[in-house]
């Protein structure tokens, strides 16, 4: 009876029966962007190592390389791929500094918040699949300089056009799959960007993990070639075409996404409100801060990348070898690596079945708590371990909270924050606003990534997986007071919430 009743009020609000399976593809289509980010954000894993000087010197024989005892011969990964690529006669072409390693780490946020905003403007004024097909540009440009680069200036380079790249797929994706998206399924959609970025990183782990750094990059390439091919044939958002005064296409695109027995109007009418009234306001960055309702939604956004960042989920990342060996394990690192990937991947997936039967809020509610937990626990087992005290029988703890860390993560603040972007502005603000959130993420990334190893070597790893904690503890009553929930909702009925009238 519940099931014939939401169908009734879908049907009531579309105006007619429709299919979902072209949303779906169109969706797919776009998220391939985000398979191509995910490679170019976890390349530095497995080429890094190769291309940086061995730590230590250490004399093997071709007959001694076996790809399962490498593990108890060698200390580290990083020399595990030296090794490798020398003793078979593949020794690098250069090999980068810390410096210049660094660099190359940390130069692709650097691009990113360069290129949000204006990405976030050119979406607004030439639409936002001719700025996702554009984007494939820079992100091929990262690989071709990747692959034959000869130094660390080709590099530093490359992963600066990725990060324009990237920065770029981070706000125009998202705003794409919100646009096409019919209401009931625009959070199941909506947790495609997070889900693919997923995929595409567990990809690079897998195929990093045993595979030289520039054959990587070239099996890499093929996915912005991919993004173009299958991505040209997808139609514009309705709501662009609208404010371009082109209902006729408007509605052809509709169409091809509801399927050819939907009934229109009523859906087609809604949107053409929501442009018209667009028009009527200024959408200026002045408009952005004195009106109610784009103001609460910014201060949505913001806070919610804020959170996301300062989860601690970069930390609980980067301690994965020291976790897995606290548990007893001795699991090489790049296996390490690539179960988290999994386990990141597939609770991404679970996410979005979930996020339209039990909705927003409770998925980032439920995230923040036992992320903070996992932090609090995570703390106390590794000062008590630093204590001198044994800690041999809960080795498994840790490992523990890191896989429920990481489950929570990838439900709640992995996907939700990115599809909220896109939920939360009306159609006026949405190209800046999203482009100013995704500068704050890239911004924080940066600050994380810079200092998290500063403040570890400083105060200590406990102290900072209890900051985070902190942080957490905070983003409960942030969650609970100030986000609303958007599930079910249209843009008009979110945009009331926002602006002072809960319902």
């Amino acid at each position: 009876m519940e099931k014939q009743t939401m169908h009734m009020l879908s049907v009531q609000e579309k105006g007619g029966p429709t299919r979902k399976v072209n949303q779906y593809i169109a969706a797919v289509a776009a998220a391939i962007g985000a398979i191509t980010a995910g490679t170019i954000l976890a390349w530095t894993s497995p080429a890094l190592p190769q291309l940086e000087p061995p730590k230590d010197t250490i004399n093997v024989t071709e007959a001694d390389i076996d790809i399962f005892s490498l593990n108890d011969t060698l200390s580290s990964d990083k020399n595990v791929t030296e090794v490798l690529l020398n003793s078979l006669g593949q020794p690098a072409d250069f090999l980068l500094s810390t410096a210049e390693s660094s660099l190359v780490s940390s130069i692709l946020a650097i691009g990113a918040a360069i290129s949000a905003l204006p990405i976030g403007v050119l979406a607004q004024k030439v639409g936002r699949k001719p700025t996702i097909l554009v984007l494939a540009a820079p992100f091929l440009f990262n690989w071709l300089l990747t692959i034959f680069a000869n130094g660390a200036g080709m590099l530093i380079a490359a992963r600066f056009f990725a990060g324009i790249a990237t920065g770029g797929i981070c706000v125009a994706a998202p705003m794409y799959i919100g646009e096409i998206a019919e209401t009931s399924i625009r959070g199941a959609l909506g947790s495609f960007f997070q889900l693919f970025l997923t995929v595409g990183i567990l990809f690079t782990f897998v195929v990093g993990g045993w595979t030289h750094w520039k054959t990587l990059s070239i099996i890499s390439a093929v996915f912005p070639i991919l993004l173009v091919a299958v991505f040209w044939w997808m139609p514009e958002t309705p709501q662009y075409l609208l404010g371009k005064n082109r209902r006729r296409d408007a509605e052809k695109a509709l169409r091809w996404l509801r399927g050819p027995d939907a009934d229109l109007t009523a859906e087609l009418e809604d949107m053409q409100k929501d442009v018209d009234n667009s028009f009527r306001q200024k959408a200026g960055m002045l408009s952005m801060v004195t009106q109610r309702a784009p103001l609460m939604a910014l201060i949505c956004s913001l806070g919610l990348m804020f959170f996301q960042q300062f989860s601690g989920v970069n930390a609980v990342i980067f301690y994965t070898n020291n976790i897995f060996r606290s548990a007893g394990s001795d699991i090489p690192p790049a296996i390490a690596t690539i179960i988290v990937g999994v386990v990141q991947t597939i609770a991404t997936y679970v996410s979005s079945l979930l996020i339209e039967k039990a909705g927003r809020r409770i998925l980032l509610l439920q995230s923040c708590i036992i992320m903070g937990i996992c932090l609090i626990v995570l703390g106390a087992y590794f000062k008590l371990q630093e204590g001198g005290t044994n800690v041999t029988s809960v080795g498994w703890l840790p490992l523990l909270c890191m896989v429920l860390f990481i489950i929570s993560f990838s439900l709640g603040f992995g996907p939700i924050p990115w599809m909220m972007m896109a939920e939360l502005f009306s159609v006026e603000f949405r190209g800046t606003a999203s482009g100013i959130s995704v500068i704050m993420n890239w911004c924080l990334v940066f600050v994380v990534t810079l200092c998290f190893p500063l403040l570890k070597d400083a105060i200590g790893i406990y102290s900072c997986f209890w900051v985070f904690s902190g942080f957490m503890i905070i983003c409960v009553f942030f969650v609970f007071f100030l986000i609303p929930e958007t599930k079910g909702k249209t843009v008009s009925q979110i945009q009331t919430i926002l602006g002072g009238s809960r319902s």
